[in-house]
């Protein structure tokens, strides 16, 4: 045996990724990184002998010495062609295996190696060798036959190479296989046990190869079979079409008939469909009327004409099912309890269907769903919204292609009882046009004197639907029609308070959002502070799904951190909750820092609770204008109006001028312009803002109002006033002017809201004006008189009782 001699040399580095290079063999591959780039220019300016080494991890963008194989090849650049993008396209030829002799070193530039080269061995080959070189030649070529056929060239060198080093190193560059089998082979210098590691990877490549061919064999035999089959079908519908024996509509038809005796329906009902029955049996082969008949007994038959569900009229176990289910709601759990009781005494009761009226995400549909639950019956719900074609809810008569029943035969099909709980969601909510009016229709279904024999289009029979317990649900009553809204008893759902939204997050929404983000409580915990500034400076609603997001949107944040291992627990507390959050979306009503003249602190309601609605108003010199500026509404205008004649009626007791109404123009004002105002209970504080300014009293910065005043002073009942005081709670503000009217709906207001604020019930604006202003208002005992103090003696007034 002879061999060339091993040389050693110090070789610029190219790391290669997921690539093996065999020497005598030729390769071209692009090079992108920048050291790389740096190896390859070195390597030409010297002998254009390069080191070329594969990487252990090809995910290592940076490699360093022990990120490298101790093996490679020790190659010549043969062609350098520059690329777009910074690439590089090498064309380089595999010349001698090579070892690492050395630690590698190198400057930021690139990399260096001292290699030692390791020639094959040249000669006569032992007996082994060539029995080992003949196999894997036979071996490759059956290989070759179950993949792309290699060029013909690479087939060419294979079969005249006589080394058996060398056919390894030719095989094991042109096989599918894993870069770290190639380099196993690579890392072998022994001819003998190189051929031995080839052919071991190539028998289990041949054998894997043979099963993916023996998997698609079967697939494309399948599949054969399979088209075969639908031919002969075809070819036998054909001809059983020609003979008249594809379906028999007769037999069809008894069947029919048999389950349709066994439902025991009405005799009319029964007659009407066993005679749909003998019209199927007398239905000539292929006629299209046969498939219209048979969806329609179907459809029938399915129906739960006498199935239904028994109650569970268990009323504490019900009360106490919706109290664990949903906070606050007591008027609608109330109702409801009142409702079932009197199922409970009288099973057969008909009527009292409920809608439920409130602004989104207040869980009108959600308390519905509890309550089917808690009563053990099935339930369904119909979503009305954008319902226009009355077909929606009659179904289509048989007559149309594609016909089909109604919504509410549908829902209860689904359901599968005859007395379940359907939820008509969004009633409020229905169309019409030239197809019909759907809120029409519903008429009868929600009619108890009507609805025991709804019929469905469709259907073209009656069906009882005095059974089913009816819940509705709308945003806005007013948009209900009146004959529909005289049907339903409505109960009005208020938007949630600051306090009902806190224990719905801490009891029902927050558990909710951890479950569903993989948390538990140890590693996420609100504090009741950060809770409330989720709500009080990130949701302004009057439901509570602003609230869920914005707590699963908090949740979602720390869940990233927690999976990057930032963070392994957090408590969210109003100091870090923008760190989640973002900046804050909202700020509180902020009270003025004090008393000041024409500035008055109104209450409103909105549809996402109650709010501070301040009203300033500035009296200057001129001809009797009025300026009403703030995008006040027609009622708050004609609020102010009245406001206005009211003082000047009361203007010789109030102590201002008589003629102000000539000589002064008056401008009323509502902050925050471009937000649209209106409703009928700002006219008090307008009357108090106006007196004011034109008696130039500061009036006390920590009080509010609200109600509606008439011309003659008196003030009337408003609504809302729930949401209002919860408003003025939050603001700081101590005392709250009410109409006396109201007095009576302070039992519905927060009893943390109560403690914490001074209410005043007034019947006359006079009441008001006697404690909301700063300077107190002087009564005498002798005259029994209440005295305004001026500005100046010549302005004294006195209101006689």
């Amino acid at each position: 045996m002879s061999s060339k001699e091993k040389r050693t040399l110090n070789l610029p580095v190219l790391p290669l990724r997921g690539l093996v290079v065999f020497p005598k063999t030729l390769l071209h591959f692009d090079v992108g990184r920048k050291k790389s780039q740096t190896a390859i220019d070195i390597a030409m300016k010297e002998n254009q002998l390069i080191f070329l080494v594969a990487q252990e991890n090809p995910s290592v963008s940076d490699p360093k010495g022990e990120d490298l194989y101790s093996v490679g090849v020790v190659a010549k650049i043969v062609q350098v062609m520059k690329q777009p993008d910074n690439i590089t396209r090498l064309i380089v030829e595999g010349q001698e295996r090579a070892t690492i002799i050395e630690n590698f070193s190198g400057d930021d530039r690139c990399m260096f190696a001292r290699v030692t080269t390791a020639p094959e061995h040249e000669g006569s080959q032992s007996t082994r060798e060539i029995a080992l070189t003949r196999t894997v030649k036979s071996l490759f070529e059956e290989y070759s036959h179950l993949v792309p056929k290699p060029p013909t060239d690479i087939m060419f060198k294979i079969g005249i190479c006589k080394n058996g080093g060398e056919l390894a190193d030719i095989i094991a560059g042109n096989i599918l296989t894993d870069y770290y089998d190639k380099q196993t082979i690579l890392s072998i210098f022994d001819p003998v046990k190189r051929l031995e590691t080839l052919l071991d990877i190539l028998y289990q490549e041949v054998y894997i190869l043979g099963i993916e061919e023996e998997v698609s064999e079967k697939a494309r035999e399948r599949i054969d079979k399979s088209q075969r089959e639908y031919f002969l079908r075809e070819q036998k519908n054909v001809i059983d079409a020609e003979l008249g024996e594809d379906d028999n509509p007769s037999s069809d038809a008894e069947e029919y008939s048999k389950k349709i005796k066994e439902l025991h329906l009405a005799e009319d009902v029964e007659k009407t469909l066993l005679k749909e029955c003998k019209k199927l049996a007398k239905m000539p082969y292929g006629s299209q009327e046969v498939a219209v008949i048979r969806a329609y007994l179907d459809t029938v038959i399915d129906l739960p004409w006498n199935v239904s569900t028994k109650d569970k009229l268990n009323l504490k176990n019900i009360t106490a099912e919706l109290e664990r289910n949903h906070y606050g709601l007591q008027k609608v759990k109330k109702r409801i309890a009142e409702q079932l009781a009197v199922r409970k005494l009288n099973p057969d009761i008909k009527g009292q269907i409920i809608c439920l009226v409130g602004p989104p995400g207040v869980g009108k549909t959600s308390i519905a769903q509890s309550v089917a639950k808690a009563i053990g019956r099935k339930s369904a719900r119909i979503a009305l919204g954008g319902v226009h074609d009355e077909a929606e809810i009659r179904g289509h008569r048989r007559t149309y292609i594609a016909s089909m029943p109604g919504r509410i035969i549908s829902a209860i099909k689904t359901a599968g009882t005859n007395n379940p709980l359907l939820i008509l969601d969004e009633i409020d909510k229905l169309a019409s046009d030239y197809k019909g009016d759907p809120s029409s229709a519903l008429l009868e279904v929600l009619d108890a004197e009507q609805n025991n024999k709804f019929v469905d289009h469709y259907l073209d029979i009656p069906f009882d639907l005095s059974k089913v317990f009816f819940i509705t649900t709308a945003n806005d009553a007013s948009t209900i029609p009146a004959p529909l809204y005289d049907r339903m008893e409505i109960i009005e759902i208020d938007s949630y308070t600051r306090e009902e939204k806190f224990n719905i997050a801490k009891k029902h929404l927050i558990p909710k959002q951890l479950k569903l983000n993989g948390l538990t409580a140890k590693e996420v915990k609100f504090s009741p502070s950060g809770i409330y500034s989720i709500i009080d400076y990130y949701t302004r609603e009057a439901g509570v799904r602003k609230l869920e997001r914005e707590i699963a949107h908090a949740i979602r944040v720390f869940a990233l951190k927690y999976v990057n291992e930032e963070e392994k627990s957090v408590k969210f507390t109003s100091k870090n909750i923008a760190d989640y959050l973002g900046i804050r979306k909202y700020q509180d009503d902020e009270l003025c820092d004090k008393d000041q003249i024409g500035y008055v602190n109104g209450l409103a309601w909105t549809a996402v609770g109650g709010t501070i609605l301040p009203i300033e108003t500035a009296v200057m010199p001129g001809d009797g204008k009025v300026i009403l500026t703030g995008s006040l509404g027609d009622v708050m205008q004609e609020s102010a109006k009245a406001a206005i004649t009211c003082i000047r009626s009361h203007s010789n007791i109030l102590g201002v001028d008589t003629d102000f109404y000539k000589t002064k123009d008056i401008h009323i004002h509502a902050p925050q312009g471009a937000v649209p105002k209106d409703g009928p209970s700002a006219g008090i504080t307008m009357a108090t803002s106006i007196f004011s300014a034109l008696s130039l009293r500061p009036v006390k910065r920590d009080i509010a109002m609200t109600g509606e005043i008439t011309l003659r002073g008196k003030i009337m009942p408003i609504g809302g006033l729930k949401e209002k005081a919860m408003a003025a709670y939050k603001a700081g503000i101590n005392t709250v002017y009410i109409p006396k009217g109201n007095t009576n709906d302070l039992e519905e207001v927060d009893p943390t809201v109560k403690a914490g604020l001074n209410f005043v019930p007034v019947d006359n604006f006079t009441e008001v004006l006697l404690t909301a202003t700063v300077e107190p208002i002087v009564i005498k005992d002798d005259e029994n008189s209440i005295i305004f103090p001026q500005k100046s003696a010549q302005n004294s007034a006195v209101i006689r009782h």
